[in-house]
């Protein structure tokens, strides 16, 4: 079973909901990523989703468009990143997802970036540039033995796409709850609740709300809908601002995991 799923599943058991955390990565550096990595999984972190820096992220806000160049500044680029994922993997087992647009796959190989992504422990992918359509050819080598997930992505104006999306979804859904880009302080989609009760009644996976949530309390009004959270925007603001302390990770990871179980 696929790390996602087991912790997942884990989570099920347990009647908890997931915390998600997105960052990029190479920041501060290549070693700091991994220390982050750790300290969140001992922080009680449920999966890590790894942005991979890419000059042009066109669903990431400022925030994360500024991490990923600085990222790129230092020099980091998905081979480097793969080798986070192995030293990580020497000592830590948390679900690790690639967050990541779909041209750097294509320029390393797609066969090449699948099977790198199985060596190194890759347990997911999530690719906002590609269309389900044209999910084909990657989907092809993923049916690898324990290749990664490929996770779909959902938004409000999904609507009757929800079904065709879901139907051989594996892992979990990530509904976006704004239209836009990540990052943004503008509030949540007007019909939230609707839009999530009908992905979650068409699926057979844990949905996860992403998109402008920096607390537990931004999710309060949904959270007897959906199965877990995401922050990405915020925890990088939140790094950023603390110039990467791991102490102050930990703090924020801990606290809102227990009060997004309370």
């Amino acid at each position: 079973m696929n790390r996602i799923e087991k912790k997942l599943k884990e989570l099920e058991e347990k009647k908890q909901k997931a915390f998600i955390t997105y960052m990029t990565a190479g920041l501060p550096s290549i070693k700091g990523t991994e220390e982050i990595i750790r300290a969140q999984a001992e922080a009680g972190t449920d999966i890590i989703e790894l942005g991979v820096p890419f000059s042009d992220p066109v669903a990431d806000g400022p925030v994360i468009q500024a991490a990923s160049f600085k990222s790129i500044q230092l020099g980091t680029n998905l081979e480097k990143v793969f080798g986070i994922v192995e030293d990580v993997r020497k000592d830590c087992q948390i679900p690790i997802v690639f967050m990541m647009y779909y041209n750097t796959i294509l320029y390393y190989g797609v066969e090449r970036f699948v099977d790198r992504c199985i060596a190194s422990g890759v347990d997911g992918l999530i690719i906002p540039d590609l269309p389900f359509e044209e999910q084909g050819e990657i989907n092809g080598y993923l049916l690898k033995k324990n290749a990664p997930i490929l996770i779909q992505l959902v938004a409000p104006v999904s609507k009757q796409r929800i079904p065709m999306l879901l139907e051989k979804a594996r892992g979990f859904v990530y509904c976006v709850s704004t239209m836009g880009v990540t990052g943004q302080s503008t509030g949540f989609h007007k019909d939230i609740r609707k839009y999530l009760s009908e992905v979650k009644a068409a699926s057979s996976i844990p949905v996860m709300m992403g998109f402008g949530i920096s607390s537990a309390k931004d999710v309060e009004g949904v959270k007897d809908i959906i199965d877990g959270a995401i922050v990405g925007s915020a925890f990088i603001n939140l790094m950023e601002k603390n110039d990467y302390n791991v102490d102050v990770i930990k703090e924020y990871c801990s606290t809102f995991k227990k009060e997004l179980n309370a």
